[in-house]
């Protein structure tokens, strides 16, 4: 067997959201876990949407995430090569000229559905003379351009779906060429994934049909059809995910402080049977891909659940996730992550065991005696428990009345991590300036 080799295809018509992300996610995947190699190819062929601010956010997110690409190739720059292929294809019989207008087209179908048959193409255009043609012409028409399907069934083995079957004379022939002569989607991206070696193909169930025609494409080439896998599709509280109805992408939830690798964690097992675990390695990831425990219903992608899911993840994260974008060492990593909703919160607290605060003062009296009382160093994790118990016992104090002064005086802060863990960070210096109100 060759090499596997996946792609990914995506058109820069948009920013990245979740549904093409996870896409991108499992090709790299499988092409990781079989020592494969993963294309990026850029579908450019929509000169009206397609658009470079959006070709780079793709890019920016995709080597944020960690999916860097072994190779590369755009559309755009192969218009001869399609060219070529459809002038051998129109001399075999296989691509035939179109003169119905969209109005004629839409009638048909009508027709068709109020027979109770299938809303396929009749395939007039077989049986148009050269007088049929001369008139449609002298009309102006410019004909649109379809392949045709061979009788028979389409058939193939799903790494998702399992066995699928489609009777060729119940899909009907796609059109690959629109009237002005730009390019569909199909044929295109069946002579690139031929030319470049595409042995394995994840996409959404949204192509199952299209992958039927396209098998007979690849067929017609001489080539031999990849193996498919057709993911369920994502769904989310405004139905179908979409870049074009703004749906949320690659580039908000970074911007909020969810991490790569959460979102590649929750993504690769959203959908399965596994559990959603964190994953701190995509090469680990990689090892756990099983499209056998991939199920058929429609995951739903729940934005506040990645996020509940991101602060479990940030929880358990090793410092070496994190250490060349902060300024702290791994003891003191491990002590504040548990207190954590995304990395950056860390330097808060950074700042306040290392930096300087003003010091919040709820009862200066309270606070004075508690410096008095500070013990000498060197502290440990046992320091805050001597130190309130002495100061309980000088004042009587306990619970919130005894906590929450020393909290605010210490931290500047309601909430965070036990003052008994940070309390040797902060150290005896600084701690006994703050408790006198004092900016340290």
């Amino acid at each position: 067997m060759n090499t596997l080799k996946v792609r990914f295809a995506p058109s820069p018509t948009g920013h990245m959201h979740i549904g093409n992300t996870r896409t991108a996610l499992f090709n790299w995947l499988w092409a990781k876990k079989m020592g494969g190699k993963f294309l990026l190819r850029i579908d450019d062929t929509d000169f009206v949407r397609s658009k470079k601010e959006y070709e780079d956010s793709l890019r920016e997110s995709l080597i944020w995430l960690g999916l860097t690409w072994d190779e590369e190739a755009r559309q755009s720059a192969r218009f001869a090569r399609y060219d070529e292929v459809v002038a051998d294809l129109k001399a075999k019989g296989r691509v035939y000229a179109c003169y119905e207008t969209p109005e004629e087209l839409e009638f048909k179908r009508k027709r068709a559905l109020s027979k109770g048959l299938p809303p396929i193409y009749d395939r007039q255009a077989l049986s148009y003379t050269a007088q049929d043609i001369a008139r449609f012409e002298a009309e102006g028409r410019k004909p649109h351009y379809r392949f045709k399907l061979l009788k028979g069934k389409i058939e193939w083995t799903d790494a998702v779906r399992g066995h699928v079957s489609y009777d060729a004379e119940n899909l009907g022939d796609p059109v690959i060429i629109r009237a002005d002569g730009t390019y569909l989607y199909h044929l295109p991206s069946v002579i690139d994934d031929h030319d470049f070696g595409i042995t394995h193909i994840v996409r959404g169930e949204d192509h199952v049909t299209n992958t039927a025609a396209q098998i007979q494409m690849f067929e017609a080439l001489g080539g031999t059809p990849p193996v498919f896998a057709h993911l369920p599709l994502l769904t989310g509280t405004e139905g179908k995910l979409s870049k074009r109805l703004g749906s949320l992408g690659v580039r908000e939830l970074r911007a909020e402080g969810v991490e790569n690798m959460a979102i590649c964690s929750y993504l690769a097992k959203l959908g399965t049977s596994e559990s959603i675990e964190p994953f701190y390695r995509l090469e680990d990831l990689a090892q756990s891909l099983d499209f056998a425990k991939i199920g058929r219903a429609q995951p739903k992608f729940d934005e506040n659940d990645l996020k509940r899911f991101n602060t479990h993840y940030i929880h358990q994260l090793p410092f070496e996730n994190v250490a060349d974008r902060l300024q702290m060492n791994t003891a003191f990593w491990a002590e504040i992550r548990q207190n954590l909703e995304k990395v950056s919160d860390a330097e808060l607290w950074n700042t306040i065991c290392n930096g300087a605060i003003e010091p919040k003062i709820e009862d200066p009296d309270f606070t004075l005696k508690a410096a008095e009382l500070l013990p000498p160093e060197p502290w440990n994790n046992d320091t805050f428990g001597a130190w309130t118990s002495a100061l309980k016992a000088a004042t009587n104090r306990k619970g919130r009345e005894l906590f929450h002064p020393l909290r605010l005086a210490l931290t500047g802060l309601e909430n965070g991590p036990e003052l008994k863990t940070l309390l040797p960070f902060i150290g005896r210096a600084k701690a006994f300036e703050r408790l006198q109100g004092k900016k340290a």
